[in-house]
């Protein structure tokens, strides 16, 4: 097995977020670690409504990996809680604070409040491909057929 990759984290205003977890895995085996909402007030969201969640963490990510935010399936199951841009990517060169972009899918208000458990990250290897521009592609069994095409 492959030692696995570091992060570096930066817990952005020490006397203020505290109290806030940093990013860490739930159990042995999650893919994913808990981001945890470093809001100074509750934030109600309104059905339908989008809100960007500090966390109160920065950090930086090794050449050739990206941190990749995703839904919690317990808020998406139980208030429709989602990532409006699911999943968020965050790109190695980045090093502001990570904030999280909620949207409300369901048909009642939730009220996120300080330290809540918001969003999972995982982080992913990534590679930039070249490219190269043809004048036809290969033929293939499903060639241009759409979604739901394949019939299976």
């Amino acid at each position: 097995m492959y030692p696995s990759p570091s992060i570096e984290l930066l817990r952005l205003d020490p006397d203020n977020n505290q109290d806030i977890p940093l990013p860490r895995y739930m159990t042995a085996q999650s893919s994913g670690m808990d981001i945890c909402a470093a809001l100074n007030d509750d934030l109600v969201l309104a059905p339908g409504r989008i809100g960007l969640v500090p966390t109160g963490f920065a950090m930086a990510l090794p050449d050739g990996f990206e941190a990749q935010i995703r839904p919690r399936s317990g808020l998406a199951v139980k208030h429709g809680i989602s990532i409006i841009n699911a999943p968020g990517t965050i790109d190695a060169d980045y090093r502001g604070e990570v904030k999280i972009a909620l949207i409300n899918l369901g048909q009642e208000p939730v009220t996120l409040k300080r330290g809540d458990r918001i969003a999972q990250m995982v982080i992913q290897q990534v590679c930039q491909v070249r490219i190269n521009v043809v004048e036809q592609l290969n033929d293939t069994d499903r060639s241009v057929g759409g979604f739901g095409h394949t019939g299976r």
